[in-house]
């Protein structure tokens, strides 16, 4: 991505009060072994399917187009992007057989449109899950989506074989981001790092930086290509934030100890070609 102000590839610093970094937490980023990586708007480019799939939904409940309702509704939709969509709706919707009702209209809906070819990689996504495997790291993809629509984003992508392994709230007992449980059921499942410091967690929401958080990661960050920007990246507690997932095995080569008491938000700007 070209940007008018870059001028090389190196970092610009800021720091902001964390407190949830103690010097217990501090971590060379050489040792980050396993890298959990969220997949709508962080590798994969959906372009607005999950506002698309929502009216699906909200059809099947009776929420009538243009009403208030349906404005509401839409709005926490919006807000909560990166969230287990089924936890979304039984918010949306409160009793069980509505939520699963909304939930198996939403994914049927986001799984046609799937099918439809409507789905891509975030620019040089793929490539960057190849040189962070090439390095020695593990990835593996998440997803607030349920299983079958996952599977059907990994078979329209062709990327099956591209990491390990995959994971979605149902495999990790049913709970996603915000909570620590796909990360931590990465880091059971895969056992490549020996401490969940050597972990990194990279997503396009503040719920995917808050899931690392609360699992122990060693660095969470915020890619600018799909749902939330630096503030809520920040508020969250990432220790970066990075243009695009691209930008992530230079990151990860990178030599690094976070500082006592404060998160290191490192801004990522990719020069043009790169």
């Amino acid at each position: 991505m070209t940007d008018a102000h870059t001028t090389d590839a190196h970092t610009t610093d800021a720091h902001t009060t964390d407190a949830h970094t103690t010097d217990a937490h501090t971590t060379d980023r050489d040792g980050i072994r396993l890298v959990v990586l969220d997949m709508a708007g962080t590798t994969v480019a959906d372009g607005g399917l999950v506002e698309q799939a929502f009216a699906a939904a909200a059809a099947e409940l009776g929420v009538e187009p243009g009403s208030a309702d349906h404005a509401e509704k839409l709005a926490y939709v919006r807000a909560t992007m990166g969230e287990s969509k089924i936890s979304v709706f039984r918010h949306l919707f409160g009793a069980e057989e509505a939520a699963r009702r909304a939930n198996t209209a939403f994914e049927e809906a986001y799984g046609g449109l799937v099918d439809g070819g409507l789905v891509a990689p975030v620019p040089g996504a793929r490539e960057a899950v190849e040189e962070i495997q090439a390095d020695g790291r593990t990835v593996v993809l998440t997803t607030g989506f349920a299983r079958v629509t996952q599977d059907a984003i990994l078979d329209a992508l062709g990327w099956r074989d591209l990491v390990p392994l995959t994971l979605c709230p149902a495999d990790a007992g049913g709970r996603g981001r915000p909570y620590p449980d796909m990360v931590l059921e990465a880091f059971l499942r895969t056992g490549t790092a020996d401490d969940v410091r050597q972990v990194a967690v990279v997503g396009d929401t503040s719920y995917d930086v808050l899931s690392g958080v609360r699992a122990g990661a060693g660095l969470m960050a915020g890619v600018r290509t799909g749902a939330h920007g630096d503030e809520e990246f920040r508020s969250a507690g990432a220790t970066h934030v990075l243009d695009s997932v691209a930008a992530l095995p230079a990151l990860l080569r990178r030599p690094f100890r976070r500082p006592s008491g404060t998160a290191h938000v490192a801004s990522w700007k990719r020069t043009a070609g790169s």
